[in-house]
């Protein structure tokens, strides 16, 4: 029997209109007695600005948009979809699940629709799901979308990481191919880090019970970030059969351009083979990695041929990667 296989035929990206700079930020932080400023921002993250939402946009608003553009880019109209998987960890609802909601806003019925919530490396582990799925024959066409309206999440008294984050959506076709496109995919968790990284709240009796913003043990996630990033990075290519001098692009997790930075030294990269957008969307979590994978593609970097890892880590604590072929 043929193996099946999986590539990605078209990717698609949205930001809220809405650009903050540092520099607005700072002013806003400053009228609630939090002191910050662009070069503070800068030299520790490589964030210039962030996107927000307004009232009322959702995650499944931002992954509409984002994905629309990856159909168009595919030359696919949405009933061509027989999948949809979303990661998020800003849902619309508690249930169900936006990508419920995605498919009712696509108009479409019918074919699975379920989220993915792993954080910041969301997006990878959706897309190794739906390649997973695609190759046992559950579907063919698939949309993975990552989308985050993380600014709800914040806490505008710490400036430790109120600074970080931002909204964004970003999304891919995945279909069926006679030619590997993935190439090979490495997932990771370790629950004994998840108090590092979280929002220790949830919904209980018709309140919220802990404190439902972000908290970070930034050095923690530093150390460990930088570390397993090149385990993961080092997996993947030798499930590949491939070396780090055959890697075209970089498309990592955009939270830091220091983590970015230690990734590539790791991996003897320089920092021309790294796809960086973190300056302009800080991180979105989830979203952050098919916005990257999107704007390389449109600008022409990312081209038919190239090999590409994409590799994130987040919350949980969960890393891992995706190798593939453009």
């Amino acid at each position: 029997m043929t193996r099946r296989h999986s590539r990605i035929a078209g990717t698609g990206s949205f930001l809220p209109p809405r650009r903050v700079s540092n520099e607005e930020l700072a002013a806003q932080l400053a009228e609630r007695g939090v002191q910050t400023s662009d070069s503070w921002i800068v030299e520790r993250t490589g964030i210039h600005a962030r996107h927000f939402v307004d009232d009322g946009v959702m995650a499944s608003d931002l992954a509409l948009a984002a994905a629309q553009a990856a159909l168009q880019a595919a030359g696919l109209t949405a009933d061509a979809i027989d999948l949809i998987v979303v990661a998020t960890s800003t849902p619309d609802m508690v249930f169900p699940s936006t990508a419920a909601i995605v498919q009712r806003k696509l108009g479409v019925a019918g074919c699975p629709a379920f989220d993915v919530q792993a954080v910041c490396t969301g997006f990878v582990y959706a897309l190794t799901v739906a390649d997973a799925m695609l190759a046992n024959g559950s579907a063919s066409r698939a949309l993975v979308i990552g989308t985050e309206v993380f600014s709800r999440l914040l806490d505008f008294d710490d400036r430790g990481t109120c600074v970080l984050f931002g909204d964004g959506a970003g999304a891919v076709v995945l279909e069926t191919s006679g030619e590997p496109g993935i190439l090979a995919t490495d997932l990771n968790a370790d629950g004994s880090y998840a108090d590092i990284l979280c929002v220790p709240g949830h919904v209980a009796g018709g309140g919220i019970l802990g404190k439902p913003l972000l908290k970070m043990d930034g050095r923690a996630v530093f150390k460990l970030a930088v570390n397993v990033l090149g385990q993961t990075a080092r997996t993947v290519l030798d499930k590949a059969g491939l070396a780090p001098s055959d890697i075209d692009w970089l498309v990592p997790h955009q939270a830091n351009i220091r983590i970015m930075q230690s990734t590539a030294r790791k991996l003897h990269l320089s920092m021309d083979k790294v796809l960086v957008t973190v300056g302009e969307h800080g991180n979105t979590s989830a979203a952050s990695i098919p916005l990257a994978l999107d704007q390389g593609v449109r600008d022409g970097r990312i081209r038919p041929g190239h090999i590409v890892l994409l590799e994130g880590v987040g919350g949980g604590f969960t890393w891992g990667s995706v190798l593939f072929r453009a």
